[in-house]
């Protein structure tokens, strides 16, 4: 008896996969670990950082949003302001700043964005977060709205936001915001700033196959991102648009296998058990209110959670061959985009700009030589 053959549709665009990295303008690194990450907050670091990055084959740079200190990050700089720093550092680089609904009206995000474009031909973004931290939004008196409601009030965000900025006498009638014959002068400069948001939920991915240019995952396995692309796809093409994926990875690339997975047991050995929890806690809660359970972080570990975006499930830990393959894996399951973080940001940036990239790159042009299969 001859075993079923199993195929596999190759989900990849014909363009190359995209790199972004996690800017660290929030304090205690990319993990909740006491292990020594040398990695800073400050403008300083993060203006060299930017450069590295840009040298290195970096296309994009995410700023974190956060108001109140807690889970190990004590400070933060505020996403806009800290994007602009950043753009203004570096000459190619697009930076992509994260905004909260609800703290921020889309009249002074999209006044904001508007004019960081025309200062950097462009090379600014937007992604736009639906919030997963209630006892923030508590503590500077905000309404905590219901999951489904989050994502359908960041919906009317996005509407308003590309409203704005494309159209003179704009008008809108939403649940959460309202403009009667507005226009905004100047509109941004160059190219539309695209439009990514996070999630995994139904409403997420509904949301972004309605209105978003990018739809962020957490991390997972290339058949995770295969199922979760072949869903946005569909939806998309239902409503006559198209969405790009981007995958969160944390990544541990060392010269041998065993140097990167002792690593990764060493950060988990030295992780904070109370502050993962708490942690855990709030996005447990988040990602479990979606009426299907399907939210970011529903299902995550303890393990998982010592990474903030269930990077290490993602499998880019090991030596600069497996992770290049892995990536390419994640582009044939339809990831246009890795989003990075790292140990220690500087030098580790440099090193994958140096050794992984390339290696990608060549596995990408040797798929694109390869005949099709009869």
């Amino acid at each position: 008896m001859t075993a079923a053959l199993t195929v596999r549709t190759d989900l990849s665009s014909p363009e190359p996969i995209r790199f972004a990295y996690w800017v660290p303008n929030v304090s205690g690194g990319l993990v909740i670990s006491r292990i020594e990450q040398r990695t800073s907050w400050d403008i300083d670091y993060n203006r060299k950082l930017a450069q590295i990055a840009e040298a290195s084959g970096f296309d994009y740079a995410l700023t974190q949003i956060r108001f109140t200190a807690g889970y190990g990050a004590e400070y933060q700089h505020e996403s806009v302001a800290f994007s602009h720093a950043l753009a203004a550092a570096t000459t190619r680089l697009t930076v992509i700043a994260a905004l909260l609904p609800g703290p921020w009206n889309p009249t002074l995000a999209a006044k904001q964005i508007a004019t960081i474009s025309q200062l950097t031909e462009g090379r600014i973004a937007v992604n736009i977060v639906s919030g997963w931290f209630s006892g923030e939004f508590r503590a500077i008196g905000e309404p905590w709205l219901d999951h489904d409601e989050r994502y359908r009030r960041s919906e009317e965000f996005i509407r308003s936001l590309r409203g704005i900025w494309t159209q003179d006498s704009f008008s809108f009638r939403g649940d959460f915001y309202r403009y009667s014959d507005y226009t905004l002068k100047p509109k941004p400069g160059a190219r539309l700033p695209e439009i990514f948001q996070g999630g995994s939920s139904r409403a997420a991915r509904d949301m972004a196959a309605r209105v978003s240019d990018w739809y962020f995952t957490n991390g997972n396995t290339p058949d995770g991102v295969r199922a979760q692309v072949e869903d946005l796809r569909a939806k998309a093409a239902a409503n006559g648009h198209s969405v790009k994926v981007g995958v969160n990875a944390f990544v541990i690339a060392r010269d041998t296998e065993e140097e990167a997975r002792a690593v990764l047991q060493e950060i988990i050995d030295n992780a904070d058990p109370e502050a993962v929890k708490a942690f855990g806690h709030e996005v447990k809660n988040a990602g479990a209110a979606s009426p299907e359970g399907e939210g970011n972080w529903a299902k995550s570990s303890f393990n998982d959670l010592v990474q903030y975006n269930d990077g290490f499930k993602t499998n880019l830990i090991g030596t600069p061959d497996q992770i290049a393959g892995r990536i390419l894996a994640l582009k044939e399951a339809g990831a246009d985009l890795a989003l990075l973080a790292f140990l220690h940001f500087q030098e580790e940036v440099k090193y994958f700009g140096e050794q992984v990239i390339p290696r990608v790159r060549a596995l990408e042009a040797a798929r694109e030589r390869r005949p099709e299969a009869a």
